[in-house]
């Protein structure tokens, strides 16, 4: 285990540190501490290590994640594993507004709650939130799947495209084009990996969730219904 005091090398320091580690390399595992908030923390690394940051975090901490397994040891600020391409980025306290968002893929887990616009534009990221979630998550959303153990906010799913939106608890309202779906043996099979990964195997069934998905009326332009776009 490396051990990196943030607060007395700085943020500069550490990032170069991970981004130099290329492929398979025997410092595989770094700790950080100190982070006191700090922003960016451990964002752009692309190799199969894991870095544990004992604190929380700032603004757009592992994000542009690739290969590596990020765990923050406290909350995460705005924009936590923002446009990550793979990986797996744990949260053990809240997330603030839009987590996960514009994500690619891999997988982002928040054991508290999370704010607004979580995954919003996400684009074949997985998330799975133990809390609630805030207004306008998965906004715009295209690909990958949002899972949440508790409550959404208003607007869910506002002009979604095609990723799967899957809760467990109430939704205060559903966005533009968001809509309840049949939930089929495919969709609780994916519900039972994801929960698996995500560390509440056991704590929550793949029954007790309500799908949502896209009507698909808003971005299929239909001539007939010009006198409502």
């Amino acid at each position: 285990m490396q051990t990196f005091d943030l607060e007395a090398r700085g943020l500069r320091e550490l990032n170069s540190t991970l981004h130099a580690l290329k492929g398979q390399t025997n410092m595989s595992a770094w700790e950080v501490i100190n982070p006191k908030g700090a922003h960016a923390i451990a964002a752009g690394l692309d190799a199969p290590v894991e870095v544990t940051v004992k604190g929380s975090t700032g603004y757009y901490c592992a994000g542009m994640n690739k290969q590596a397994t990020v765990q923050i040891k406290g909350s995460a600020g705005p924009g936590v594993a923002e446009n990550m391409m793979s990986g797996t980025v744990i949260v053990e306290g809240d997330a603030s507004q839009y987590a996960g968002a514009t994500g690619r893929g891999g997988l982002l887990v928040i054991k508290g709650n999370a704010s607004s616009r979580c995954g919003i534009s996400m684009k074949g990221i997985n998330i799975v939130v133990h809390g609630n979630i805030g207004h306008m998550s998965a906004f715009m959303a295209q690909s990958g799947t949002l899972v949440v153990l508790g409550d959404a906010g208003e607007a869910l799913g506002d002009s979604l495209y095609e990723a799967r939106l899957f809760v467990r608890g109430k939704v205060k309202s559903l966005g533009a084009d968001c809509i309840e779906k049949e939930m089929r043996p495919e969709h609780l099979e994916l519900l039972a990996d994801l929960l698996k990964q995500a560390g509440v195997d056991g704590k929550a069934k793949p029954e007790e969730f309500t799908r949502y998905g896209s009507a698909r009326k808003l971005y299929n332009f239909n001539i007939d219904n010009a006198d409502a776009y």
